[in-house]
């Protein structure tokens, strides 16, 4: 035994009773008590120890009992002795044992004849307990002793550990030791549960040091203050600042809903519901809620693992009757409180056998519905279950879940705002964009389009647009900003480039006309504001099969990825330009001769952006996933570059790419002859075109053919300006008749009145081919008009 063990201690009497009713140790204080040697009890029934008639004590599954006993002395006289026992003190041995303490001095002494305990009940207002140096305890005050359970008469002499018998009572002894040891108060804060009641409440041990007249420290005073509202209102507060952090941190209503549940559980109740109505989850409501309620279970949790105490899956819909406190407080409008003892659920129960059987099983006993409005619009209702919990909500307890659940709507509201907003935006984005890219003799085409998942759709966009003569014009563009406005400039921009394209504008002037709608845009959008108030870039270009030659320009958008046939990945070098919107800043067009299969990559820069370490590294990151493009499909090419340019997760912006590959026409099926501007000489020309349409086996469009080439002949000899050429373009499913003059007149289409010798030449043509039209070149305007080859056959 250990010379500083606290139970061989000889003015206390202490016994150890294991739960067979044996005693297993004896200290010296308990043989002063009853004259027995520890040699002649150890090992026997402590029930040979009673007095004769006298009762062993019975604790109904407690931890401490305390009480009056009579007891045999070894002489055979009966000793009355208070007793104070505790259950299982871990360095005592097993859980099981019983340690029964006695003390040895009377608890008779009158407190006014000790100075030490008389100087401590007059300084000390509050619950009291007065400890000597030896921290043996001296007395306690009244309210102490209630705060204890146990008499203040009883007491005197028995150690911190004797009272408690718990771990923390040894660590407060070890307070005192140190408070008399150094002769500075120190504050412990302990639980503490009082008789009667379920649960502990916090208090605040001060350990504060006695001394006498000399000032030397005699004792310690150790008084319990009682802040469980106070810890309680820190919990509180802790709580709301934890949900203000946690809750909303994406514009997700599910993962809102998700981090309401995971606050609350298990702080403030055992299982928490979040249900929806139909328009908390998008859709405006649409009239007043009427009984039984439907709602969407959104998210559920419970601190029990599987959430065995839900009756409705997420996803599902569960409908409340008129009787259930969910449909009550959302009809109300504000928050219902009840309990299975007060009966507020037997009516919902009598009606709903799932939730009577899960309260029945699970011992489910207060529930709390706080219904989720925002913005003056009911969302939904918020369900808090106790059933571990041991105490029935409080009125703090409601104010803490609606202040949450406050909070918790509100960002719900946001979400689903979002979610609206962006499902609309990307609505209209989608009828921006292309279905599907056109076919086209000039270019093979594969596309995608990845949406920004974080800041809303943006303004990214491409197009293919067919021109005359076998062209095809490519574009690509990115609008500043996100959300519905710049979907709208997106349109409005890609609307106005197809315009300047179907009028054959060069590059570099469709680009100057582009630049004057953004900057009147901006002047729209924002009043008196200044250039670049809407911002944009753009990258245009034109491709010709029959020359095989590209022209291209671009304002302020990142270059094009050229793949040739046989030779190296590599980034055009061409200049850079303004971007749109600063006004007033020429364009230049770059243009070059490619070789038929050559992939030219275009894209916007949220594709090489994405990786943190520049556009460079992106630029050449595209480089390395392109190298094998030249060959294979187009779009098994596009989905390798998403692949690996693009991290794993949501794109973190618009995400635009077109790749093209450029197809040549054979010289075979091209046919130009240079025209005499003599109109005699038109029915030569008529000849060689029949002849020509003959080598092409077209004899079956022959006189329509005939027809249009003579009327565009004929108009340019007549109203143009020599040199005058005449061009055939012929693939697999279009013919085309071009005649080109140095006039930059433009024709017009108009009807002729009924005696007009002329003015019916562009009209016929109109309703002879699939389309026509003119654009302006260098030296002056061509005229053309087309014909579908498999609408004719």
């Amino acid at each position: 035994m250990r010379a500083d063990d606290p139970f061989d201690d000889p003015v206390t009497a202490r016994a150890v009773i294991a739960a067979d009713g044996t005693v297993t140790r004896w200290n010296e204080g308990a043989q002063r008590l009853l004259g027995h040697r520890a040699e002649d009890v150890v090992g026997r029934p402590a029930a040979r120890l009673l007095a004769d008639g006298a009762q062993a004590p019975r604790p109904p599954g407690e931890t401490r009992w305390s009480g009056t006993l009579a007891l045999r002395h070894r002489d055979g006289c009966t000793v009355t002795v208070w007793l104070l026992a505790h259950r299982g003190r871990p360095e005592d041995g097993e859980a099981d044992d019983w340690l029964a303490v006695a003390p040895l001095r009377s608890g008779d002494t009158d407190p006014a004849g000790d100075p030490l305990l008389w100087a401590a009940m007059l300084q000390s207002p509050c619950a009291t307990v007065v400890f000597g140096k030896d921290l043996r305890l001296h007395g306690a005050n009244d309210a102490m002793a209630e705060l204890l359970g146990l008499p203040a008469t009883h007491l005197r002499g028995l150690q911190p550990g004797d009272i408690g018998g718990r771990p923390r009572d040894r660590e407060l002894e070890q307070h005192m030791r140190q408070v008399l040891r150094t002769g500075r108060g120190h504050d412990v804060q302990t639980c503490l549960r009082v008789r009667g009641e379920s649960r502990e409440d916090a208090w605040l041990a001060r350990i504060a040091p006695l001394t006498d007249d000399s000032g030397r420290i005699v004792g310690v005073c150790v008084t319990a203050h009682d802040f469980t509202e106070q810890n309680r209102a820190r919990a509180r507060l802790q709580l709301v600042n934890e949900a203000s952090i946690r809750i909303g941190t994406t514009l997700d209503v599910t993962r809102t809903a998700q981090e309401l549940t995971e606050v609350c559980v298990p702080a403030l109740a055992d299982f928490v519901s979040v249900d929806l109505l139909e328009h908390g989850q998008g859709a405006d409501p649409t009239g007043p809620l009427t009984l039984p309620v439907s709602l969407r279970r959104l998210t559920h949790r419970s601190r029990t693992a599987g959430s065995p105490e839900s009756v409705t899956d997420p996803g599902e819909v569960v409908v409340y009757p008129a009787a259930a406190p969910q449909a009550d407080s959302l009809i109300a409008g504000h928050s219902v409180v009840a309990s299975v003892p007060s009966g507020d659920l037997d009516p919902w129960l009598a009606v709903d056998d799932a939730h009577a059987r899960q309260v029945r099983e699970f011992g489910v006993h207060s529930l709390l519905s706080v219904p989720l409005r925002a913005r003056g619009v009911t969302l939904g209702v918020a369900a808090f279950t106790r059933f571990r919990h041991p105490e029935p909500f409080t009125h703090d307890d409601v104010l803490l879940a609606e202040e949450i659940t406050a909070r918790a709507a509100v960002c719900i509201d946001n979400a689903r705002r979002y979610s609206r907003e962006r499902e609309t935006t990307l609505t209209l984005q989608r009828s921006l964009l292309p279905r599907g890219l056109p076919r086209t003799a000039a270019v093979d085409a594969a596309s995608r389009y990845l949406p920004a998942a974080r800041t809303g759709v943006g303004g990214d966009w491409f197009d293919v647009i067919p021109l005359s003569g076998m062209r095809v014009a490519m574009v690509v563009g990115d609008v500043v900003g996100h959300g519905i406005q710049a979907s709208a400039t997106t349109g409005r921009l890609r609307t106005a480039v197809r315009t300047l394209a179907d009028i054959d504008l060069a590059p570099e002037e469709l680009l100057t006309h582009l630049d004057d709608l953004v900057l009147h845009l901006s002047h729209e959008s924002g009043g008196d504001a200044g250039p670049g108030e809407v911002g944009a870039t753009c990258l245009y270009a034109v491709y010709d099969p029959v020359s095989r030659r590209c022209t291209l320009s671009r304002a302020g958008h990142p270059p094009p990825v050229l793949v040739p046939p046989d030779g190296p990945v590599r980034i055009l070098d061409m200049p850079s330009g303004p971007p749109l919107g600063l006004g007033g800043l020429p364009f230049e067009s770059v243009e070059l001769e490619l070789p038929e299969g050559s992939v030219l990559g275009f894209y916007t820069d949220g594709l090489v952006d994405v990786r943190g370490g520049g556009t460079d590294a992106g630029l050449h990151m595209l480089c390395d996933a392109l190298s094998h493009a030249a060959s294979g499909a187009l779009d098994e090419a596009c989905d390798r570059v998403l692949h690996a340019m693009l991290p794993p997760g949501p794109a973190t912006d618009d995400v635009a790419l077109l790749l093209t590959r450029t197809r040549g026409l054979p010289s075979s099926r091209v046919a130009t002859w240079d025209i005499p501007a003599d109109p005699a000489l038109v029915s030569l020309v008529r000849k060689q075109v029949l002849d020509q349409l003959g080598v092409w086996a077209l004899t079956d469009v022959s006189f329509t053919v005939e027809l249009v080439v003579s009327e565009l002949v004929t108009n340019a000899i007549r109203y143009g300006a020599p040199p005058i050429r005449l061009r055939l373009i012929c693939d697999a499913s279009t013919l085309i008749c071009e005649v080109s003059d140095a006039s930059h007149t433009a024709p017009h289409l108009r009807r002729a009145k009924t005696w007009d010798e002329g003015g019916r030449g562009l009209l016929l043509v109109a309703q002879l081919t699939r389309r026509w039209g003119s654009r302006h070149t260098a030296e002056g305007k061509t005229i053309w008009a087309e014909l579908g080859l498999a609408e004719e056959l």
